[in-house]
């Protein structure tokens, strides 16, 4: 006899033991950094949209980047906004595994486009003379809209074998949905494998992002340590890519570490923020970091300030 029931609701048991007092103060501070977030990507799309110069292969992978914040993001703050003003943390069943689904497609296309990313560097700086024949903007478009579309495919996968498992329990100890919390709440881990077979399948082909990463900037450091012109480049351009790769892989190995372990020592406050770093860090530091860090994109955002305010 099955000892399983159709699950159409599932509960979000992240929040269970927050005072209504935090509960308001992480709303504003929430809404803040949301509104933040949908600041400085969307300025950052629209200049780099609006103005013929910014029409090279760099600034439209920055562009993809931002495009693709404001995707995660959408997918976590209004649902978790909601929720800190609801008494009844709830989310549907087919809301549950959508919310899984951009939140994985998130994470994987920001890998994809890093990884797009070191390769536009790497011809850039150790291939100039090949680089305008590769790299050309319609190419980069197409190359970034192939990337995204084949992580979502790949989640998707993911999420579609989830979706066929039996659950018999409807809780969820975390602030939002992600596929491993769904899959451990089903009535035959027995029946699994091939979640985890192909679990296992799309960790190795990101961790071959992630080495392809490293392998590209390997060589653009080699290239760079003896000429000036080159260093020069590599710090403009080149280091804000490291910092947003390190962000993501901090962010993201430090979630995977907590979710492997479930630490039961963590106060909930903590385990909340280490839960929500990897969509909340990256898409409100990367446009910063670029903003700051690129000279033309800095001047574009100061002429823009000084005329508003002249």
């Amino acid at each position: 006899m099955n000892n399983f029931s159709t699950i159409s609701v599932f509960f979000l048991s992240g929040l269970n033991e927050t005072s209504q007092n935090q509960k308001s103060a992480l709303f504003f501070v929430s809404l803040m950094c949301y509104c933040i977030t949908l600041l400085v990507n969307v300025s950052l799309i629209l200049i780099i949209i609006l103005d013929n110069a910014f029409h090279e292969p760099m600034y439209i992978l920055l562009c993809a980047f931002c495009i693709n914040a404001l995707f995660g993001t959408a997918g976590f703050y209004p649902k978790f906004l909601w929720d800190l003003l609801s008494p009844v943390h709830v989310i549907s069943y087919s809301g549950c595994l959508f919310q899984a689904q951009v939140l994985y497609s998130f994470a994987c296309s920001d890998l994809s486009i890093l990884a797009l990313m070191a390769y536009d560097r790497y011809l850039a700086i150790c291939c100039p003379l090949e680089y305008h024949s590769v790299m050309s903007v319609q190419r980069v478009i197409k190359l970034a809209c192939f990337l995204w579309l084949t992580s979502f495919f790949i989640v998707a996968v993911n999420i579609f074998l989830t979706s066929r498992l039996k659950l018999c329990r409807p809780y969820i100890n975390r602030l939002f949905c992600v596929n491993w919390s769904i899959v451990s709440l089903t009535c035959f881990p027995n029946e699994t494998s091939m979640n985890s077979i192909v679990a296992n399948i799309t960790i190795i082909i990101y961790i071959v992002h992630g080495f392809f990463i490293v392998w590209s900037y390997m060589y653009i450091v080699k290239r760079c340590a003896n000429s000036i012109e080159n260093r020069a480049k590599f710090t403009q351009t080149c280091v804000p890519h490291l910092i947003s790769l390190s962000t993501f892989i901090v962010t993201m190995m430090i979630d995977i570490i907590n979710n492997r372990l479930s630490s039961k020592g963590l106060t909930e406050t903590l385990q909340n923020f280490i839960a929500m770093e990897f969509v909340v860090i990256p898409p409100l530091m990367n446009p910063l970091i670029y903003g700051f860090k690129l000279t033309k994109v800095r001047s574009r955002i100061i002429d823009f300030v000084a005329f508003k305010f002249k």
